[in-house]
């Protein structure tokens, strides 16, 4: 099973998943960790330069509930995201917009939001069975 993690820094689990800049990638056998890869993320704010803030046309991809993450240029470009761990199974973050949500987990991804702070817990987590999915509460 290989598992798709959003950081910053390959150790803890970025709180916002469109501000992170990798995808730390652990594949796991038999619940012990065989390897573990960092992956500059492609595409999401960080990507081409574009710093941490939203385009004017992606400011503009809310629905009609204020939830972020919606229209054509969001649904793209989540498929693209999708597209670069498109070999993982579970994808874990500590929060993102609704629209990648619902986005990732159309691509076959199950998606799991922590607040988990570290990657090591998180992962440990994981393989013991409780490591709790907070999207009701971790989803703007």
């Amino acid at each position: 099973m290989k598992i798709a993690i959003v950081t910053n820094d390959g150790n803890t689990v970025s709180q916002h998943f469109g501000r992170s800049q990798y995808y730390k990638v652990i594949t796991l056998e038999n619940d012990k960790v065989l390897s573990d890869e960092l992956r500059q993320r492609g595409t999401g704010h960080f990507a081409q330069g574009q710093g941490q803030q939203h385009s004017e046309s992606e400011s503009s991809h809310f629905n009609q509930q204020g939830k972020h993450g919606y229209g054509q240029d969001a649904d793209n470009k989540h498929a693209l995201m999708a597209q670069e761990i498109g070999d993982c199974d579970i994808l874990i973050a500590g929060g993102m917009g609704s629209g990648a949500y619902e986005s990732f987990q159309r691509a076959g991804l199950k998606v799991v939001l922590t607040d988990k702070q570290y990657i090591d817990e998180s992962i440990q987590a994981l393989i013991k069975g409780n490591l709790k999915n907070l999207a009701d509460t971790r989803t703007d």
